[in-house]
């Protein structure tokens, strides 16, 4: 699988995550909005930004950078499920789908800073 493909699939699965987070917070407290309603909104729309700008970026050091920043994000989405699990704002199924897919796509996007990082 070459890297254009798995960066292509990380964007495609980090949107999906993205939507699915939106609507899961949905039922989040009133109260949470400026919190971890919007923490956790926020993170998961970094991960999918952060692959896009660093693809369009002309060095693969900066490329290397920006996929290690939406890593990074997808570490807060996830450490951010839990606690809103353990707050009983998401049921464990719903934690868990979503800590599911969480990690494939940190899969994927450990995959590409290997690549990236072998080829350079």
């Amino acid at each position: 699988m070459g890297e254009s493909y798995r960066n292509l699939i990380a964007w495609q699965k980090s949107m999906r995550l993205v939507t699915e987070i939106y609507e899961a917070t949905r039922a989040f407290p009133r109260y949470e909005l400026y919190g971890l309603t919007n923490q956790l909104r926020r993170a998961a729309v970094s991960v999918p930004s952060n692959i896009a700008e660093g693809q369009a970026r002309f060095s693969r050091k900066e490329f290397h950078y920006f996929l290690s920043l939406a890593r990074g994000s997808l570490v807060e989405i996830e450490t951010q499920l839990i606690i809103a699990e353990n707050l009983g704002y998401l049921l464990t199924e719903q934690s868990q789908s979503l800590l599911a897919k969480a990690a494939e796509l940190g899969r994927i996007l450990n995959g590409l800073l290997a690549s990236i990082k072998r080829a350079a």
